[in-house]
């Protein structure tokens, strides 16, 4: 493995625990939005920021990694994605701290108006983003994004691979949320809570797999190198996604909560390896790949030290903060 592609999996690393995470974070805006009015609703919203309290702030920290590695591992790349998908970055940034803003404002409302505007906010907010991410996810790896970085500011990303990325990245993380939620309740032995979150998200995983594969065909009509490389080198990756899908599904259906976790995390994360792999070796598809669009050997040498050392130092503290998270038995006071 050249060093360039090294650091192009590192950075890929980031993308698939930011979409693993930050979607499970994202996606509770869903049920949020759902979950009825201030008296029925207040079950799920309580539920909710319970489960997101502790984490939601350090489920940034991968986008940040992200793009730090990617504006200075490959800084052209870079500039031609942000000049071109100005308008979408600019949307999923302005989701991101009206989430943040409005999760923290509903908890010191003065009135419960106050408290239903916030909430609107906090639930839109938490849509919108990954939604406007998968934008441009799809821009990128349709081949929408030039080198020069003087694209459509439009067009490169309302067309129909970025916008079936756009509905998978929400479907995923709705998904992802509703199990982990689910379980969440059950462990709180609210068994009223986790039958309506459970059948929630058994209807929010039907659409989202019949979005994955029924996606398939408008990519293959507008986006040809994607496509070919999703039903070729990446397949094993899909049917990986499939499998893990029903799994969480029917360990859903069976009212093994906890269990189903795993599954849907291998789920989502496998569509996300996916694109990564029908995309290789481009960086930029039809525009630039890797090995071209790699920076000075001296900086990607010094940014893989940079991520052992934030394997070695941060990874296991964040990872003891999802623990806490994921076995901390609890009760609405």
């Amino acid at each position: 493995m050249t060093l360039a592609n090294a650091v192009a999996v590192a950075l890929f690393s980031g993308v698939v625990i930011y979409a693993l995470l930050g979607g499970a974070d994202f996606g509770s805006g869903f049920y949020d939005l759902t979950a009825g009015n201030a008296m029925r609703g207040g079950q799920i919203r309580t539920l909710i920021d319970h489960s997101i309290g502790p984490v939601w702030e350090a489920n940034h920290v991968w986008l940040i990694y992200v793009l730090v590695m990617w504006w200075t591992a490959f800084p052209g790349s870079f500039a031609a994605a942000s000049t071109t998908l100005f308008i979408p970055l600019v949307l999923a940034l302005a989701g991101i701290v009206l989430r943040g803003a409005s999760f923290a404002f509903r908890k010191y409302s003065a009135t419960l108006k106050q408290a239903r505007l916030f909430g609107a906010i906090f639930a839109g907010s938490s849509l919108i983003t990954p939604f406007f991410l998968g934008t441009i996810a799809g821009a990128i790896a349709s081949g929408r994004v030039p080198a020069d970085g003087y694209g459509d500011r439009i067009g490169s990303w309302l067309n129909p691979t970025s916008v079936v990325g756009g509905v998978l990245a929400v479907g995923t993380s709705v998904f992802l949320a509703g199990v982990f939620l689910t379980a969440d309740a059950a462990r709180a032995g609210d068994g009223e809570l986790a039958e309506r979150l459970r059948r929630r998200t058994l209807q929010v995983g039907t659409v989202t797999g019949v979005v994955v594969f029924a996606g398939l065909y408008p990519i293959y009509r507008d986006a040809n190198v994607l496509a070919r490389r999703l039903i070729g080198p990446a397949s094993p990756l899909l049917l990986i996604a499939a499998l893990g899908g029903l799994s969480a599904m029917a360990m859903l259906y069976h009212r093994r909560f906890s269990g189903a976790r795993i599954p849907a995390a291998a789920a989502v994360a496998s569509v996300v390896l996916g694109w990564g792999v029908a995309q290789y070796p481009w960086l930029l598809v039809n525009e630039v790949t890797i090995a071209d669009a790699a920076g000075a050997r001296a900086t990607l040498a010094g940014l893989i030290v940079v991520v052992v050392l934030a394997v070695v130092i941060v990874a296991p503290a964040l990872g003891y903060l999802l623990w806490l998270t994921q076995t901390e038995k609890w009760t609405r006071g």
